[in-house]
């Protein structure tokens, strides 16, 4: 296929988070049609700047792309069309014969993706071999190979710490104390003190690791268990950031357009 003489065909998105939404953000700008299947619940913590937000909200706009939640994958796919991000509640692959399937759930490991889903298979970050289970990985750690496009091989593992922003890493995730239902009281864009609460969990404190904005919060529909990522608190104290897509997400977006726009020339072959 030939973007410059035929529309572009579908992709479909795995995953809603903010870091699918910078691609899907660069994806549209670039013409491509998109549509993004997300749990019935998602557990995104950056609402403000995710696609995932339409299960639950119903649409959102985010620098001038609009994501709408669809009944079904094919009137997601037609929302697509018209140049709207389509969302649909679909944990499974659904049969809409897209010519690019990008796993961006981020899990660290492949669950279910394989290299004959779709005539191009991109997988974002750590748990996808190019060339094995898809035909390139996006490099999603920070640091000069960030948004990098890899035909053959793997990503970097997955440190289980997240990159220092403002001299904040580790600290700046929020994570739950035990199982159960959370109650905020902050909202994104607010700031916190260090130690203010910010919520609770069966009675339990949440409380703010340092003075900044909080940048994600978990909704309250979504059943706590003990561990799990709930909160994200940027040191920067810069409200407008929450709601502007991150440099993190833009890298790995640009990085999957470059992939598509690679494969999508006649004389292609993997590298």
């Amino acid at each position: 296929m030939n973007p410059a003489a035929d529309p572009p065909q579908l992709c479909v998105l795995r995953g809603g988070g903010d870091l699918a939404t910078g691609v899907a953000w660069r994806l549209t700008r670039a013409g491509w049609p998109v549509v993004v299947c997300e749990l019935d619940l998602p557990l995104t913590i950056r609402r403000t700047v995710a696609v995932s937000t339409a299960v639950t909200e119903g649409a959102i706009d985010i620098e001038g792309m609009r994501a709408v939640l669809a009944p079904n994958a094919l009137e997601a796919a037609a929302l697509a069309a018209d140049g709207v991000v389509g969302v649909v509640i679909s944990p499974q692959l659904p049969r809409l014969d897209p010519a690019v399937v990008i796993d961006a759930r981020l899990a660290k490991r492949n669950i279910d993706t394989t290299i004959d889903d779709a005539p191009l298979v991109i997988g974002l970050g750590p748990g996808f071999t190019a060339g094995v289970d898809c035909h390139a990985v996006i490099e999603t750690q920070r640091g000069h190979h960030l948004g990098r496009v890899l035909w053959s091989g793997a990503a970097a593992p997955d440190t289980g710490t997240p990159g220092v922003i403002a001299g904040k890493g580790a600290e700046r995730v929020v994570r739950a104390p035990t199982d159960g239902s959370v109650r905020w009281r902050v909202r994104i864009g607010d700031a916190v003190r260090p130690g203010e609460p910010m919520g609770a969990i069966g009675g339990i404190e949440i409380a703010a690791p340092f003075a900044g904005t909080v940048r994600g919060l978990i909704t309250e529909q979504v059943p706590i268990t003990e561990g799990l990522k709930i909160a994200d608190v940027d040191p920067r104290h810069d409200p407008t950031a929450c709601h502007e897509i991150s440099d993190k997400a833009l890298a790995v977006g640009g990085g999957v357009v470059e992939a598509v726009h690679v494969r999508s020339r006649p004389t292609w072959s993997s590298r």
